[in-house]
């Protein structure tokens, strides 16, 4: 799994996979950058992978992911369209990781600047960019509610026109479903 954040969705993932560690193994590497830059290390950890595999030295991850920020990120577009190709999975928040905690407590239908849902989640978790064990229990507790939330908004954006993964959006609830085996 490559992240873009350098703490908040690696915090966020580890404890994800410290619930789930019986039945599912969560590797984040080191590497961080922007969305394209994600993508390109995890199709050149996938393709070594199928080569180590290949020569009996290892086998591949069932899953490859990138989770990262929509924020003001060139190339966008081309990491989806290279994760895709690729068979990589993609968890990207719009406009930062902050709105998915937002879904947690509460809808979030229209368009927010990223350092407004930076304090609107803030004000809701009681923490920041370092998650604490009360803001986890509170991801956990309400995890229904805030995946709930972040399909109607796909179903949103797909019923007014606007593109997938338009502000606000948040595919996290995809990766969560990954690592729970939902």
């Amino acid at each position: 799994m490559f992240v873009e954040g350098l703490k908040t969705e690696e915090q966020y993932l580890v404890r994800w996979h410290r619930v789930y560690r019986q039945s599912t193994m969560v590797t984040i590497d080191g590497f961080r950058g922007g969305p394209l830059q994600l993508v390109q290390q995890a199709v050149e950890r996938k393709r070594l992978d199928a080569r180590d595999q290949k020569k009996g030295r290892g086998r591949m991850y069932d899953e490859y992911w990138c989770v990262f920020d929509v924020d003001e990120h060139p190339g966008m577009a081309q990491a989806v369209d290279l994760a895709r190709r690729w068979g990589i999975q993609i968890a990207v928040s719009n406009p930062c990781i902050e709105v998915w905690f937002i879904l947690h407590f509460e809808d979030q239908t229209a368009w927010i600047h990223r350092s407004d849902a930076q304090a609107r989640s803030q004000d809701l978790l009681r923490c920041s960019k370092s998650l604490t064990d009360a803001a986890f229990e509170v991801f956990r507790s309400q995890y229904t509610d805030a995946r709930n939330r972040a399909r109607a908004l796909d179903v949103k954006h797909g019923g007014d026109g606007s593109p997938a993964r338009s502000n606000p959006s948040s595919g996290l609830w995809r990766l969560i479903d990954s690592i729970s085996g939902d």
